[in-house]
């Protein structure tokens, strides 16, 4: 299900064939008034478990937990367009296994808003600093997907003392701008017009119906409550999915995406830091181990074989690199059983090795 989630909120956001419309057309909410309310009441339920809110500098940040506040910590951060949520598969077999789950809704993302003033990616590890030293946890396992593994590799930066190990799935071991700079301009240009930001909608509904009935997928069945944490109410009254996420990464149409590959410090301050982050200086006196898990594909969103390669020899003793052939961006939404056979290795191995 929470595959079919991802691909529903990205088909939604990269809808282009809306010709540039503000707002997406009112699905047909008949059908599915009965499976909204049943997936309202399973949500609510599913938060007062689950859910927490913590007061920060930056912003009221909302985060899942799962298993034994007494077991090994481990701390989730996802990918863009997604949230804390796309880690509840793998919850159950972590904390069976003796782990504290942890996953944050980072700024923009689930049920936390993007803060009124300028923030980067190390503000949200300062933010995870802070709900750490809440839940009186001197450690953890620190992992992310994509800009969440960016984020993971900054919270390692700003707080080597506090990580166990670094989970790297598909993001934060190579600098984002890696591939882009080694295209000619002409060749930039060509891919940032293929991806047609100048005509991704807002994505904005009347009604919080509409809004879970434009994702919910039929061919999944069920009352796919975990829709309703993508789906956050506007200052307008407008319910909304990924509402100013694009701008808020600097990615809102081609003039910020340019900025985002050769005029960083013209980018939001967000933007900026993801582009500005340097694993090769970050990780140049490595104390911790690192999973790096890889996919290749014709059509990988970081193509960074080689450069994670040569990492891994930097630090052979430190670093596992695990290859996921014949796969896009979507490692654990593609492979869940081997993501979390893969996870809990290395976790089991490092573990011991502390002990």
């Amino acid at each position: 299900m929470m595959k079919s989630l991802l691909i529903n909120l990205l088909v939604l956001v990269f809808a282009l064939q809306l010709n540039g419309q503000n707002i997406i057309p009112k699905p047909d909410t008949s059908s599915l008034k009965n499976k909204y309310i049943l997936a309202k009441n399973e949500f609510q339920i599913f938060e007062k478990q689950h859910g927490a809110y913590l007061k920060t500098d930056n912003v009221l940040l909302h985060y899942l937990t799962w298993g034994n506040r007494s077991g090994i910590p481990l701390v989730w951060i996802h990918g863009s367009l997604t949230n804390g949520y796309e880690f509840l598969p793998f919850a159950d077999q972590l904390t069976a296994a003796g782990y504290f789950v942890i996953a944050i809704d980072y700024y923009g993302h689930g049920q936390t808003a993007i803060p009124p003033h300028e923030v980067s990616l190390y503000h949200v590890a300062d933010d995870i600093k802070v709900l750490m030293d809440s839940l009186y946890i001197k450690k953890a396992f620190v992992g992310g997907f994509s800009r969440g593994g960016y984020i993971s590799t900054a919270f390692y930066d700003a707080y080597p003392d506090k990580v166990y190990g670094l989970i790297l799935e598909d993001g934060g071991s190579v600098a984002f701008n890696a591939y882009n700079h080694k295209l000619s301009p002409a060749e930039v240009e060509k891919k940032i017009q293929s991806i047609g930001l100048d005509a991704l909608p807002i994505t904005l509904f009347d009604t919080e119906l509409e809004a879970y009935s434009s994702m919910y997928d039929i061919s999944e069945n069920g009352i796919q409550f975990e829709l309703l944490s993508l789906i956050n109410k506007t200052k307008e009254g407008k319910w909304s999915v990924g509402h100013d996420l694009m701008a808020f990464f600097n990615m809102r149409d081609v003039n910020q995406y340019q900025d985002l590959i050769y005029n960083t410090t013209r980018a939001s301050l967000f933007g900026e830091s993801m582009a500005l982050i340097e694993p090769k200086i970050i990780f140049r006196n490595l104390c911790v181990p690192v999973l790096i898990l890889d996919p290749i594909s014709e059509n990988d969103v970081f193509p960074f074989e080689k450069e994670n390669e040569a990492l891994q020899k930097q630090h052979p003793k430190l670093i596992k690199h695990v290859l996921y052939k014949n796969t896009d961006h979507n490692i654990h939404f593609s492979h869940p059983q081997k993501f979390i056979s893969d996870l809990i290795e290395f976790l089991l191995h490092v573990k011991s090795h502390e002990d």
